[in-house]
């Protein structure tokens, strides 16, 4: 039987320079890829409450969250033991207004900016590409 699909929220950090929308990506902590902050729901938090809570947890930024999702994507999420467990991650926009020197998670992950078509190739997952290119658009 095939394992049922777990639910996650992300916040897709970004800012205007020059022009051109960036994107922050940050490391995840066991393979090093770069991936936007991301988790599980958190109880009696709204799931956008809970992807800014993530952004401020994993890149040390807060701003400005939409409330409505800019759209989901699907992974399969290594656990501990091997075992992938399969998501569906709802993705929050989150202007970025300020970044913190000191965070929570800053010893565990590298976070960098990156023009939105280079953060779209440099994310593994197809559905995640797709939102950051049309974000971008």
């Amino acid at each position: 039987m095939a394992a049922r699909r777990k639910k996650q929220v992300a916040a897709l950090c970004w800012r205007r320079r020059k022009g051109k929308v960036e994107v922050l990506l940050v490391t995840s902590r066991e393979t090093k890829r770069w991936v936007t902050p991301k988790g599980w729901p958190l109880p009696g938090l709204q799931d956008v409450t809970a992807a800014r809570r993530e952004a401020f947890e994993e890149a040390g930024v807060e701003g400005h969250v939409r409330k409505r999702s800019i759209g989901h994507y699907d992974y399969g999420k290594r656990l501990a033991g091997g075992e992938v467990q399969p998501c569906r991650v709802t993705v929050f926009g989150l202007e970025v207004t300020q970044e913190k020197k000191s965070w929570p998670e800053k010893r565990q992950r590298k976070r960098k900016w990156f023009v939105a078509e280079a953060a779209a190739k440099k994310v593994d997952e197809a559905g995640l590409k797709q939102i950051i290119s049309y974000f971008a658009s």
